[in-house]
């Protein structure tokens, strides 16, 4: 995008641990040409093992990401601000600023049981639908 100032975009979801997490790092990975990327949670978590673990099969390290609180960045200005579950989009109503809200929601997949491999193909699922959503994203 030679000459064009990226968009920013944000993806807020609850804890910050899974669905904005590995959207940060799609979004990045395919697109970071085009956005500035960010991630937050009303309630941050930490980013989990799960989703660190299926976005390097894909060859996507978010191991470096941190889970922020959406406070962090209350003084920004965003052109997208995409909430990725039911409870962000409430909350991010609250959220000042002029950015354009889209919600998408995803199931969580943190709140999912059974055993490590069933959890796995939960998270590889989200993952392969919010890299469609990543890659189709047109605001």
């Amino acid at each position: 995008m030679q000459g064009t100032e990226k968009k920013k975009i944000l993806f807020l979801c609850t804890g910050n641990s899974v669905r904005s997490q590995m959207a940060e790092g799609l979004m990045r990975h395919f697109r970071g040409d085009e956005f500035e990327v960010y991630s937050a949670g009303v309630e941050p978590k930490g980013v989990n093992s799960l989703a660190i673990e299926v976005m390097r099969e894909i060859g996507i390290d978010i191991s470096h990401q941190r889970s922020k609180h959406l406070d962090e960045y209350r003084e920004e200005r965003f052109d997208y601000i995409v909430t990725l579950c039911d409870h962000a989009a409430t909350t991010c109503s609250l959220f000042p600023g002029e950015g354009k809200i889209i919600h998408r929601g995803f199931r969580d997949p943190a709140k999912v049981e059974g055993s490590e491999e069933e959890k796995k193909e939960v998270f590889r699922k989200m993952r392969d639908e919010i890299k469609e959503f990543v890659l189709s994203f047109s605001g």
